[in-house]
Formats: C-alpha cells, structure tokens, sequence
C-alpha cells in the first residue's frame, strides 16, 4: 500500500509501512525532511551557479525532486540522479510526473551502483551522500570526483559507533577512541569530520567544514574543497585530542557568514517549519563562539552541588555581561557554548 506524501515543494508515493527500512521498495524516511531543508537552503545561500549536482544514492528521488522545484533558477547546470535500485527508474519517473517536471536534457537518471556512478563520471560541483547507516563505503570514490571548490554533503546514521557506545567499532571505522558522556555527539562529529578530511588528504584535497551539525539521530557535514598540498597540511595540523576523545577535528564546525545568510534565507522565505528556523538560529549564535565543546550545566550543577539551578537565557545573560560569549549549543538542550573558563563559570553559577 502506498500513500501521497508532501515535502517542501515536492510530493511522492510512499508505502504505508510504520517501520523505515532500507529494504522498502521506495525507501524515504520522513525525519531526514529538515535535512533536506538545509542541503536547500545552504546551496541557495551559497555564491555558486551552474553546479553540475551528483545525487547518487537517490532512492524516492525526494531530494532531487525538491532541487529541481527550489533552488533557485540559475543554480543547476545539470542534475544526476542515481539509484541502484531495480525499480528505480520506473519510481523516479512516476515522481516525476506527480511533481509535473519534465526529463530534459539537464537532467540524467541511472540506476548504478553509487560508485561505479560516480567513478564512471567526470565530477560535480555538489555530491550529496546520504545513506542509510554509514557513508563509509561512498567516501573514496566521492572524494575522488568532487571538483575544485565544490560542496560535498555527507550524512551519517551510524552514531552508536560515533558516540561511544560500541568502541571498537569507532576504532575499526573511523580510526579513533570515543566517549559516551555528554559531549558525546560534539566528539561523534568532530571524528566524523577527520574521518573524511583523512581520505580528502590523499588526494591534496582539504574538505573544510562550513556547515555541520547533529540532529534526531544522524550527522551531517557540508564541506568546501580546497585543491592543494598546502591547504591539507593546514588541516592536519588541527587533528587532535579533545575530552578524552580522538583523534578528531579540533577547527570550526561552521562557517560564520553562511550560517547566518542561511537562518536570514528562512525567515525571507517564511519557510513553514518554526522547528527549523530554531534550530538554524541555535547554530547561528553558536557559530561565532570559536571554542571546543560545551558546558553541560545540569551535570555540572550536579556535580557541584549548587542548590539553585539558574535558568539557561539569565545564564547567557549573565556571561554576556562578564564580558564572555555564550549561547545555546545545538548539541543538547541542557548545554550552552561559551568561552568563560569553567571556574569563572562556577562563580557566577552560585551567585
């Protein structure tokens, strides 16, 4: 059984069954939606056009459908979009037709595997990869075929690797040491991140991260490429420890400008989704705090022993006023990042 869906601008046949599988015929899961909100919303804040797009692990077609209906007009030269998938072809043009887009001659539909697809390819501006668990097996032949200057997009559902609750698998897959604590998706990340730049340095390639991010139970990372051996050696100098974790990436998540053009492209676009406009507004105030990690204060009330537990927003006030910056962290809902040593932030705690 099969049911009509609408996502963004776009809308599809799903089958009815309650449990995301990858084993589904039409494989789309409804949480990834606000991944593919931002994936929009940062490749039409982005000064780039004509981008030769790669979507290469495509299933429903969802996010390719939605580039085509809202990036803006004059940001695809041409469009690929691959599913390995034996029934893929014939889903994609049933989505198609539902969504009144037409096959032109800007639009390329295959049904490879995704790396035979992207090896047998020239490259492209932007290739986003999305699986289901981890990217691990896509990464090389990415890497390979993303050009000078282009956005590679990777999401990861593999965070119980990530995360430290299966240790051994975060030293088998992405060659580091984890910690389950509070910080946990921070590092998760930050592992993810040197994971990718790791394969990106064997090819003079530095995959710098612009936008990055961890939510419901994945992570995701935007990455500029930079060409050169120069460029690289910049980004191995900040591989490292952090938290008892690593080694992970020790440089900025986010590039400062880009997460705010993002959050103020929302709020013009008055995209129907306050959840996302939060969120990006979390990310943009956390991105101009240049630290690593954040303070969990209910744990660290806890560990205190402070009666009073102060209010998150005063807290932020209250550092602000001591000339530190401070703001919410997306990484938790008790956390908050700041440049304020921690004993100074005890202080003020227990005022």
């Amino acid at each position: 059984m099969y049911k009509l869906i609408n996502e963004g601008s776009a809308k599809i046949f799903v089958p009815t069954e309650k449990k995301i599988s990858k084993k589904l015929r039409v494989f789309y899961n409804p949480i990834m939606s606000l991944n593919r909100d931002i994936s929009i919303l940062l490749l039409n804040s982005i000064d780039k056009a004509d981008l030769q797009i790669a979507d290469p692990l495509a299933a429903s077609g969802i996010r390719s459908i939605r580039f085509l209906k809202e990036l803006r007009k004059n940001k695809i030269k041409m469009i690929y979009i691959n599913d390995h998938d034996k029934n893929f072809k014939k889903t994609i043009k049933n989505n198609f037709k539902l969504n009144k887009l037409k096959i032109s001659n800007k639009i390329i539909i295959s049904s490879e595997d995704a790396n035979l697809f992207l090896l047998n390819s020239k490259g492209f501006d932007y290739i986003d990869i999305d699986p289901f668990g981890t990217p691990n097996p896509f990464l090389d032949s990415a890497i390979k075929r993303i050009s000078r200057d282009g956005i590679l997009a990777v999401t990861s559902t593999d965070t119980a690797a990530l995360t430290g609750t299966y240790p051994k698998a975060t030293l088998r897959k992405y060659w580091a040491a984890s910690k389950k604590d509070a910080m946990m998706h921070e590092t998760g990340l930050r592992i993810l991140i040197r994971k990718i730049q790791l394969i990106g340095a064997q090819y003079d390639k530095a995959l710098i991260p612009v936008f990055s991010y961890f939510r419901d139970h994945y992570f995701r990372i935007f990455f500029k490429t930079i060409k050169g051996k120069k460029e690289v050696d910049k980004i191995m100098k900040l591989h490292g420890f952090f938290n008892d974790s690593g080694p992970l990436w020790l440089g900025t998540l986010f590039d400062k400008k880009l997460a705010n053009k993002m959050h103020k492209l929302s709020l013009k676009n008055k995209i129907p989704n306050n959840e996302l406009t939060k969120f990006l507004k979390i990310i943009k105030d956390e991105s101009k705090i240049d630290s690593i990690g954040f303070y969990d204060v209910h744990r660290i009330v806890k560990k205190e022993k402070i009666r009073k537990m102060m209010k998150k927003p005063e807290l932020i006030r209250k550092i602000k006023k001591n000339n530190f910056k401070a703001s919410e962290t997306h990484f938790s809902g008790t956390g908050i990042r700041s440049d304020i040593p921690y004993n100074r932030l005890i202080k003020l705690l227990k005022e």
